[in-house]
């Protein structure tokens, strides 16, 4: 079983590589990992921020990651 981090690092950097995808793809593009083990990651970076999970096209949970361009720009920074 790969460590935490590395799930981490691989999903982060798969969905980068994509420009975002669904959750079946973005499985079978890491097949040394389970299913399950793909989702679990993907709701803890979800919960955390640092992916968007999205209801797509042809009832599929589409990830991406987030435009933290868009987000700085819409959140304003009180002292």
């Amino acid at each position: 079983m790969a460590s935490h981090t590395l799930v981490t690092h691989r999903i982060l950097g798969e969905v980068k590589r994509a420009h975002g995808c669904d959750l079946d793809t973005l499985a079978k593009s890491l097949p040394d990992l389970s299913w399950s083990q793909v989702f679990l990651e993907v709701d803890r970076l979800s919960r955390r921020g640092e992916v968007l999970v999205t209801f797509g096209a042809e009832g599929r949970y589409m990830i991406r990651l987030p435009d933290h361009k868009k987000r700085a720009a819409t959140h304003s920074v009180r002292p």
